[in-house]
């Protein structure tokens, strides 16, 4: 190799050295907050907040702290909000929809720190969201539950009405509509994520009213429903992650929605700096490790079959999930 040629390379290697090095100790310096309104270890959407959060600091080697367990009315939001702000992180995550109008009051507030929300459509000079698409999955729950059903009554219980809560009811509804128009849907949003006799209530009325099928979207409050569908024999679909592991007998499909990826994204965006205002960035079925659904290995070959041509479609938009549901609600 010529002389020339050698020194172009090692200085080429010395750049490149230099680059990683900047890299490290700028992902060193950053800081990243969480506001999460519930608690880290409810077994569902806001654990894998945490989970996320706990990746950046792991994968990224970014400073982490976090507010958890914190009510959804808007003030007490906004206070924590300019709680982690006063620390002075480069990055806020606000873990959830709900945060959207405490994020949309406090960032003009913090200029210089930068928000994201997950699974919101907040945007502003210093604020975007990050979505994993989780009606996609939720739209194919749906589908699998129309061509489960025995009874052609099919359930859906969620807590409070936020954004992803609404469109992924929506969604659900839909799937179920494209397999079995012919089936019966009770939904009803309880107002509590986490109250679990509440949500074992709601089950057993479902139930009564000829569920065969529930799809639940709730946190800490889920563990109602499995005892209520565990003594009925009725089985249920959950969402964020994969269930059947914990609960076999219940559990026939999980909606996955790795919530959790999409703090990791915007964290990443940050240290790469990638990082756009004004934006939102979503992330679906095209990427399985982020939303897929998972069936529980006694679904028949059949049915996993259509399911999987069913999410295809979606991918190469020749269905269209839609997020807008206006039919009636269950009362119990």
């Amino acid at each position: 190799m010529p002389t020339s040629l050698v020194k172009i390379t090692y200085r080429l290697v010395i750049c490149l050295a230099a680059l990683l090095a900047s890299h490290a100790a700028f992902a060193d310096n950053l800081k990243v907050g969480m506001l999460i309104p519930g608690r880290i270890d409810d077994g569902g959407f806001m654990e894998a907040g945490y989970d996320g959060l706990m990746r950046i600091k792991k994968d990224l080697n970014i400073e982490t702290s976090y507010i958890d367990n914190i009510k959804p009315e808007i003030g007490l939001l906004s206070d924590a909000l300019r709680k982690l702000a006063a620390d002075g992180p480069d990055l806020i995550i606000a873990h959830g929809g709900q945060n959207g109008k405490a994020v949309e009051a406090v960032a003009p507030e913090f200029p210089n720190i930068k928000f994201a929300v997950v699974q919101g459509n907040t945007k502003g000079k210093n604020v975007s969201s990050y979505e994993v698409l989780q009606e996609q999955s939720a739209w194919l729950a749906g589908a699998a539950a129309g061509l489960l059903t025995k009874t052609n009554v099919v359930g859906h219980i969620s807590g409070i009405r936020v954004p992803p809560g609404l469109k992924g009811r929506a969604a659900f509804y839909h799937g179920l509509m494209n397999t079995n128009p012919g089936a019966r849907f009770l939904t009803v949003f309880a107002g509590d994520q986490d109250d679990v006799e509440l949500a074992r209530r709601v089950a057993a009325a479902e139930i009564d009213a000829g569920a065969d099928i529930i799809f639940t979207m709730l946190n800490a409050g889920r563990a109602g429903s499995i005892e209520a569908m565990r003594e009925r024999g009725v089985r249920q679909i959950g969402n964020v992650r994969d269930w059947y592991s914990d609960h076999p007998d219940v559990f026939v499909a999980s909606a996955i929605a790795n919530v959790s990826l999409a703090a990791f994204h915007a964290a990443k965006d940050l240290a790469d700096g990638d990082w756009k205002s004004g934006e939102i960035i979503k992330i679906g079925l095209e990427d399985p490790e982020a939303v897929s659904l998972a069936l529980s290995p006694g679904v028949s070959d059949e049915v996993k079959a259509g399911i999987a041509g069913l999410s295809k479609k979606i991918v190469a938009g020749e269905i269209e999930v839609l997020t807008d549901y206006d039919g009636a609600e269950f009362k119990f």
